[in-house]
């Protein structure tokens, strides 16, 4: 199940034009997977101090369908999507929030990122045992609330 949160776009991250500078997005992202985290009892902080470890981006990729503008509510959807050895990826939804421009929340970009588990040398490393569970129990999940979804989804 995606971990949702929601921000209000500020004057400071939209353009000439009103409209939500692109790059913003990816910030977005990274709050919605510090929020992730959090609501499972873990933090960046603590994967850095306390095993000093760091996830940093690889690969990031965002499709944008529809622009956010200065003050829209808008809400991050986070869904570890993969954990593999020391890689893990992370999907998103940004939506407008509904009761704003639109009755029902509106899709306005979708991405992911991919992260590598590395020690301050930027060696590959495995994530902490209560970090890696926590994870693949929110990936099982969401995996066992797609496959209910498909198999009503079929016909008989």
């Amino acid at each position: 199940m995606p971990v949702t949160t929601q921000v209000r776009v500020r004057y400071a991250e939209t353009d000439q034009m009103g409209i939500v500078y692109y790059a913003n997005y990816l910030v977005w992202f990274e709050i919605g997977r510090v929020e992730l985290l959090r609501s499972l009892g873990l933090t960046y902080s603590k994967l850095e101090s306390d095993h000093s470890l760091i996830l940093p981006v690889v690969d990031a990729h965002c499709r944008y369908r529809s622009p956010a503008r200065y003050d829209d509510q808008v809400l991050i959807e986070t869904t570890p999507t993969l954990l593999r050895g020391s890689v893990l990826k992370f999907g998103y939804r940004i939506y407008r929030a509904p009761g704003q421009k639109e009755e029902e929340r509106h899709l306005l970009a979708e991405g992911k990122t991919v992260h590598v588990v590395c020690d301050a040398q930027l060696q590959r490393c495995p994530l902490p045992p209560h970090y890696e569970k926590a994870l693949r129990a929110l990936i099982a999940e969401d995996s066992d609330v797609h496959r209910s979804t498909t198999a009503r989804a079929k016909p008989s």
